[in-house]
């Protein structure tokens, strides 16, 4: 049996649970608070990170990891281009969001305005939120900007780089952000179109149940 171990709200966790969505598995979500992790789940993720992930008695951490797995091992529907540029390509706008969105939307934002202050106790920190707001994002959302070009990234087909990018988007959504349809109106166009798959409005769904009221 299929197993994903990770908490709600976490974009790396997300990313999973779309791919194994999309690709039609079936899979148990066990819920992991990693503050702190325990001796027991650093067993299976050694860095004490979600997601962590199981297929039977064989561990696997590391959202991309897992996912390149599920590649391998579940090929239908492909996820990952077969050209070869295409596939860095693809690969490339995975890290895009894990390396360059998720610190700014996951750690200034979402982290910043929901999970330090409803988990951890932490207080709100506005003038953080604000400088990511202002003065880190835009210029990664200018760069997106200029990428977007049809309905998807990377040749046309809907790849792990487009769910690698809208899965931080959804952190965005869920910790108040608006996308400024004036200055990125492609980006905004792609973020809406691919957050109305199924497989997202189905993850949304929930999370905006646990993690609502942050709008605004």
């Amino acid at each position: 049996m299929l197993k994903l171990l990770g908490a709600y709200g976490s974009p790396f966790v997300r990313k999973v649970k779309i791919v194994l969505d999309e690709k039609g598995l079936k899979y148990d979500h066990e819920q992991v608070v990693p503050f702190p992790p325990s001796a027991e789940y650093r067993k299976v993720s050694p860095l004490g990170k979600i997601p962590a992930f199981m297929d039977g008695d064989q561990a696997l951490a590391d959202s991309s990891i897992i996912c390149a797995y599920l590649e391998r091992t579940h090929p239908a529907p492909a996820l990952y281009p077969a050209n070869p540029y295409e596939y860095g390509r693809a690969l490339w706008f995975e890290e895009y969001g894990d390396g360059g969105l998720a610190p700014i939307v996951g750690g200034k934002m979402f982290f910043n305005r929901i999970i330090g202050p409803r988990i951890m106790k932490k207080p709100f920190d506005e003038a953080l939120y604000r400088q990511a707001v202002e003065r880190d994002l835009p210029p990664m959302l200018d760069y997106l900007e200029s990428e977007v070009s049809g309905d998807y990234l990377v040749g046309g087909v809907f790849t792990i780089g487009d769910i690698g990018i809208a899965t931080q988007f959804v952190n965005y959504r869920l910790a108040g952000g608006a996308l400024d349809r004036s200055r990125w109106p492609r980006l905004a166009a792609y973020v809406e179109r691919i957050h109305a798959r199924p497989t997202f409005q189905a993850a949304i769904a929930i999370e905006e149940k646990i993690f609502g009221g942050a709008r605004g």
